[in-house]
């Protein structure tokens, strides 16, 4: 079942919140974290703006740069029923 295109673009959103509040947690910059992931600094930044429909690989590799698990990325808040 396929979702709206307005509640992909919240989950992504949401996503990119995610990510962005543990990099500044951890006083990591979006050029540290994309090194430290193995990607581009623009890509980070898309991710973090929900511009980007990111990968489960990529995923994994995000979080293992902030030292949490992939569930942990995953743990944002949700409005509603998405």
């Amino acid at each position: 079942m396929s979702m709206q295109p307005n509640k992909d673009k919240v989950i992504l959103k949401l996503f990119g919140e995610r990510v962005r509040t543990l990099r500044q947690s951890r006083g990591c910059s979006q050029e540290a974290l994309a090194l430290a992931a193995g990607l581009d600094r623009t890509y980070i930044g898309g991710v973090e703006r929900g511009e980007r429909n990111i990968s489960l690989i990529n995923i994994q590799k995000i979080a293992c740069a902030l030292e949490v698990s992939a569930a942990d990325l995953l743990q944002f808040q949700q409005d509603g029923d998405l």
